[in-house]
């Protein structure tokens, strides 16, 4: 039994599979992402708090923008969208 299972997720159109149990903030910087938006004035945006307060780690979520990723597991099948 692995200790660390995987599942499948998509990250802008991108199928990788992630840690069962981890954050999606995790899964994306596990994966190399380092933007996970822009900013109005156009600056690339990623984590900073870890902890939800900051809200610069929104994504897209199955559809649903503006979830903060640092404080939502991954799950199965999951589509983030860091673009837009």
């Amino acid at each position: 039994m692995n200790p660390f299972p995987r599942v499948p997720i998509v990250v802008d159109d991108r199928p990788i599979s992630a840690e069962a149990g981890t954050t999606v903030a995790a899964a994306l910087v596990n994966a190399g992402v380092s933007a996970f938006r822009t900013s109005l004035g156009g600056s690339p945006r990623g984590p900073l708090c870890g902890m939800g307060i900051c809200h610069e780690c929104r994504v897209t979520i199955d559809g649903i923008p503006h979830r903060r990723s640092c404080v939502i597991e991954v799950a199965e099948g999951m589509r983030i969208e860091t673009r837009g």
